[in-house]
């Protein structure tokens, strides 16, 4: 019996059938990806916006710090 190198070919695999995976899929890229990748830009989105909202305290503090000083 030969053994199969072709991961859609489950001979010699043991364990059953095993569903046909699509070449995207293989290379980690499938349908279930995409909703990772949007979780992950809403995250990035978020703790873009947190930082920018830091920022712009710290430099409103520096800011009317400067005037204090100035006065």
């Amino acid at each position: 019996m030969t053994d199969s190198k072709n991961i859609n070919n489950p001979v010699g695999q043991g364990g059953g059938q095993r569903k046909r995976l699509s070449r995207a899929e293989r290379q980690n890229n499938g349908p279930h990806r995409n909703r990772d990748r949007q979780g992950a830009a809403a995250q990035k989105a978020e703790l873009v916006r947190k930082m920018r909202e830091k920022a712009r305290a710290a430099e409103a503090a520096a800011q009317a710090s400067d005037d204090a000083a100035q006065s």
